[in-house]
């Protein structure tokens, strides 16, 4: 048994895959129309080539609630690991992504936390190494 996907709600699909690709730097891998919606996923240019994330669409409104609860409370729905949080965090303010939590250190890590402009919350994390 392995991880291959992981699905994120959004609240619109053109405008998650413009997020995660030209801001995020991830890859569209899949883009198949299912009729209103979309298969869309990405991966990362870094990570698993056959890891991907779904964007679902907030469309039923017990995914559309339960995505706003977790982003009204300042929970992130999934948090991608980086080789130098402070760097990422610099490129992507240059991007204007808007952070509600700087680089902060956590014991064994440091983490910040990001609006991805589809209705969720992201954490980014680099292990530290003593």
């Amino acid at each position: 048994m392995k991880i291959k996907l992981n699905s994120i709600f959004v609240d619109n699909q053109d405008k998650a895959l413009a997020f995660y690709t030209d801001v995020l730097g991830f890859k569209k891998c899949n883009d198949i129309p299912l009729g209103e919606f979309r298969w869309l996923t990405v991966t990362s240019p870094d990570g698993h080539p056959d890891v991907e994330l779904v964007f679902e669409p907030n469309a039923n409104p017990a995914a559309k609630t339960y995505q706003e609860a977790l982003f009204a409370q300042g929970i992130p729905i999934t948090a991608f690991e980086v080789d130098d949080i402070d760097a990422e965090v610099k490129r992507l303010k240059q991007h204007d992504v808007r952070f509600t939590m700087d680089a902060t250190d956590a014991g064994t890590v440091k983490l910040a936390i990001f609006a991805d402009t589809c209705g969720n919350l992201i954490q980014i994390y680099q292990l530290v190494r003593g």
